[in-house]
């Protein structure tokens, strides 16, 4: 190579684009997460006979059939119903009991009071189905089986704990001094607790009701263990497909889209909250 060549080669040399590493991580990493998705949705929208017949990328004859057999048929349609209200159920019961146990925490010291967070945090680490079998037991006996306060309940065994954590968390970030500027002011406990207080740890409350609505959307053992008829939840519905015919396989991906719908919803609702949870190093 001569002299006069040699700069033009460096320069094709330093023209040449980079390849972001981090850019090509995130890529993949994205497609496959995102891929179980897609294909999910893919399956709602073929029929039966060509999910089973033959692979394809997208469906040959685009069908809505599926999702209409969910909103029509009451056996599906109930089953979203029933979640809804055991799970906005179980999140208002775990943050009314969360919000003034999480405040004692934080702001007294008492005897026990650690071995008795650390015995809290015990309970959400136990797998549910240590507890299928007495929730089962007690409710039956005393006439709670298969009704939407008995799956709520059951719930706030492990979310309760886990609020209790989280808000606690939050409110040691609040000066005590405020409180007793407003008790200086005239506030009643209750007045300032709600007035003063809540307000200031709102992304503490909107990280804790996620993390409960979430568990409780999601939990199957203990909702389809203490459910039949009445109160049966979607996921339980969804295990319960198997007919004459089979599984129809299209119903059923219909189902599974709809069922990450909510989800997808509070997770865009309380984004913002969750990011200073991070921040904050709370969640």
């Amino acid at each position: 190579m001569t002299d006069a060549t040699a700069p033009v080669a460096a320069t094709k040399r330093r023209s040449l684009p980079k390849v972001n590493s981090r850019a090509v991580v995130m890529t993949v990493y994205l497609v496959f997460l995102m891929l179980p998705i897609y294909w999910l949705i893919n399956m709602s929208l073929k029929t039966n006979a060509e999910i089973l017949g033959s692979f394809s990328l997208w469906p040959r004859d685009l069908t809505f059939a599926n999702y209409i057999t969910i909103l029509t048929d009451e056996a599906w349609y109930m089953g979203y119903i029933n979640s809804m209200i055991y799970v906005v159920m179980n999140t208002a019961i775990s943050l009314a009991v969360a919000l003034p146990a999480a405040y004692a925490f934080s702001r007294y010291n008492f005897l026990g009071d650690k071995h008795l967070f650390f015995w809290l945090l015990t309970n959400r680490m136990a797998p549910p189905a240590v507890f299928a079998l007495p929730f089962f037991q007690l409710y039956s006996s005393i006439g709670l089986f298969d009704t939407h306060i008995a799956v709520a309940l059951a719930h706030c065994l492990f979310n309760v704990p886990l609020a209790v954590w989280i808000l606690e968390g939050f409110m040691r970030g609040v000066p005590k001094e405020i409180d007793e500027t407003a008790y200086i002011d005239g506030y009643s406990f209750g007045r300032f607790f709600v007035k003063i207080f809540m307000p200031l740890i709102a992304s503490g409350i909107g990280v804790a009701a996620f993390f409960c609505f979430m568990f409780s959307w999601v939990e199957l053992l203990l909702s389809r263990t203490l459910t039949s008829v009445d109160a049966k939840p979607i996921a339980a519905t969804m295990t319960r497909t198997v007919g004459a015919a089979g599984v129809d396989w299209g119903v059923l991906a219909a189902a599974g889209v709809l069922t990450i719908v909510p989800g997808a919803l509070v997770i865009w609702f309380v984004r913002n909250y969750i990011a200073k949870g991070f921040a904050l190093g709370r969640v």
